[in-house]
């Protein structure tokens, strides 16, 4: 790997999703001149871009037909009718989706700005979905007490990352597509750049800059299913862990109920938004066991926990029982064709189903990261639990923590977040350049030791290949710590993850090349899911309760008075991680905790 001249920039971005390409269209709109992106893909192959139901957000454009019930059909809001929706119920809604675990001021934040950043989408020329008179269409998602899913068909993450991306493109913004950043460097808690490697040529590059924001979305390619596109390798907590950045609440990641069997692709939730119905091998609707008032569009943690019991309790569907149905049938071809295009695509490509005339088979699939970098409102990254800033590095969207999440996320809120937040870290970023912000020295050469490790990589000839160390921990990451926990799985899961990351240190990787080396971009993604694994099996093995996505089946109830915290966990060497905990933002006037029904 050559050497190469350092690279510089006023702000340099990592991950091309909607958090990252909002923060760079703010900051070079507010002035900052010299803004560069960083994405190991294509930008516009962003995850974000995966996202099909919609963007939440109180706009108030559609109701329930006033006596048809919870599920029943809705209509538009006529001008000056009594609001079916409020700012208010979105913000209680999400604490109670949370499981009481989000914090309360960030979560108020995100629902205040959501109008704002929805009509902004609007303003910029996001093709929204339309009632009859013009206004933004919305549908109903799980966990949600009003409509508030603002929806561009099944397609909605696609057309914001493209109105975010040209809008970037618009104000200068330079992307990087196809460099893959190395390493973080902080030196006494200043960020002052970061590492790359520029994918095609195989140069490892140091790039200085007086603000980094990652951006690099979550972490669910360390489970066996999952919705994740293959990039989500969480490289971003992975990074900045191994800098000495803290990470929050890495024990909560949520599984979607709806990835289709065996592929753990995403049928979105805009199936059951639109009145899609989940069924056994019984053919029967069995959240009305588990969840009467919501039924399926009871919280994702609720549903999947549901589905899971079945397949366990032998009412699973598929030859080894693994699946359950997903009927859309009764919607009719029209709506199928206009609300959910994608997702029958999706079903007839890789199951040979088509949901107009048959059920779906599906299963629950890793979806979401809850946790993540700990931040602040502002998306300033916090060194420790007395909330002491890394000066001059930002975090947003599912890489971060601000923790509007909690245990758990609502539907159609992963797509808010990113915006908000983006939006929010953008501002800041450009009051910190534009405020004198200066590039900060560096000690030493920071590539150097890039190259170094690159070099041991290519270099190993042990017997295993590290595609296979991979693939155990997916499966043991799902067997032993998912939907279900319990002591013993997830002791399991701590011994296993700590004997592959043994074994990883001689694996070898086959292409010994230079250019556009993707088997040893495979190898430092499978180094980095390793790395944030054991945080989540040791947050998971340590709380010793069930809240949201995290259920121990040997700790069933919420216990408020031990576990109301968040966990903050800092590398410790070969140890692991090293565990504290931080109080949760709560207003206990106005959403103090209570028992979590649907």
């Amino acid at each position: 790997m050559s050497n190469t001249t350092t690279i510089i920039h006023d702000v340099i971005i990592v991950g091309a999703g909607l958090a990252g390409s909002w923060a760079a269209m703010v900051a070079a709109q507010q002035g900052v001149k010299d803004v560069a992106v960083l994405s190991k893909i294509h930008p516009l192959r962003s995850h974000s871009g995966a996202a099909q139901g919609g963007i939440a957000a109180a706009l108030n454009n559609v109701r329930p037909v006033a006596g048809t019930g919870p599920r029943g059909p809705l209509e538009q809001v006529p001008p000056g009718a009594e609001p079916a929706d409020s700012i208010d119920l979105h913000v209680f809604d999400t604490i109670k989706g949370s499981d009481w675990l989000g914090d309360q001021t960030a979560i108020e934040i995100m629902c205040r700005d959501a109008v704002d950043v929805v009509y902004e989408y609007e303003r910029l020329g996001c093709v929204f979905s339309r009632t009859q008179d013009g206004r933004i269409a919305q549908r109903r998602f799980g966990g949600h007490s009003a409509p508030r899913a603002n929806f561009a068909a099944d397609w909605t993450g696609h057309v914001l990352l493209h109105t975010a991306h040209e809008q970037a493109l618009r104000h200068g913004v330079k992307f990087y597509s196809e460099w893959y950043c190395l390493d973080l460097i902080i030196e006494d808690t200043i960020c002052r750049g970061v590492v790359a490697l520029d994918v095609l040529t195989g140069a490892i590059h140091t790039m200085r800059a007086k603000a980094v924001l990652f951006g690099t979305g979550g972490y669910g390619r360390a489970f066996k299913i999952t919705s994740n596109a293959f990039a989500n390798t969480g490289d971003g907590v992975a990074i900045a862990y191994n800098a000495g950045v803290p990470l929050m609440d890495m024990e909560f990641v949520q599984f979607h109920p709806t990835g289709l069997y065996k592929h753990g692709i995403l049928m979105s939730e805009a199936c059951r938004g639109e009145g899609g119905y989940l069924l056994n091998a019984q053919q029967e609707r069995f959240m009305e066991k588990y969840a009467p008032d919501k039924m399926e569009l009871a919280p994702r943690d609720l549903v999947s926990r549901s589905e899971q019991r079945e397949i366990d309790e032998g009412r699973g569907v598929e030859a080894d029982g693994q699946g359950i149905w997903l009927d859309l049938r009764h919607l009719g071809r029209e709506k199928i064709l206009a609300r959910l295009p994608q997702v029958r695509e999706l079903a007839i490509d890789f199951v040979g189903v088509d949901p107009i005339d048959d059920l779906v088979p599906i299963q629950p699939t890793a979806h979401y990261s809850m946790g993540g970098i700990p931040t602040d409102v502002d998306c300033q990254v916090i060194a420790d639990a007395s909330g002491a800033p890394v000066v001059g590095f930002y975090a947003a969207g599912e890489a971060a923590c601000v923790s509007v999440h909690g245990a758990n996320r609502l539907g159609t809120n992963s797509l808010l977040e990113a915006s908000v937040f983006g939006r929010r870290a953008g501002f800041a970023i450009a009051e910190f350049v534009k405020g004198g912000a200066k590039l900060q020295p560096l000690g030493g050469d920071p590539a150097a030791r890039q190259r170094q490790r690159v070099r041991e990589m290519l270099g190993r000839e042990g017997g295993e290949l590290v595609e296979d160390i991979a693939q155990e921990l997916k499966t043991t990451m799902t067997n032993n710590c998912g939907i279900f926990r319990d002591e013993a799985r997830l002791r399991q899961a701590w011994e296993d993850v700590r004997a592959l990351q043994a074994r990883f240190r001689t694996a070898r990787v086959m292409d010994k090349s230079s250019r556009f080396n993707t088997d040893l971009l495979a190898a430092i993604e499978a180094e980095h899911l390793l790395t944030f694994s054991e945080v989540i099996v040791a947050g998971a093995l340590t709380r010793t309760e069930s809240r949201g996505a995290h259920s121990r089946t040997d700790f069933p109830k919420r216990d408020d008075k031990n576990w109301l915290k968040h966990t903050v966990a800092h590398k410790n060497g070969a140890d692991g991680p090293q565990l504290s905990y931080k109080d949760v933002d709560i207003d206990w006037q106005k959403y103090p905790p209570q028992e979590r029904k649907y």
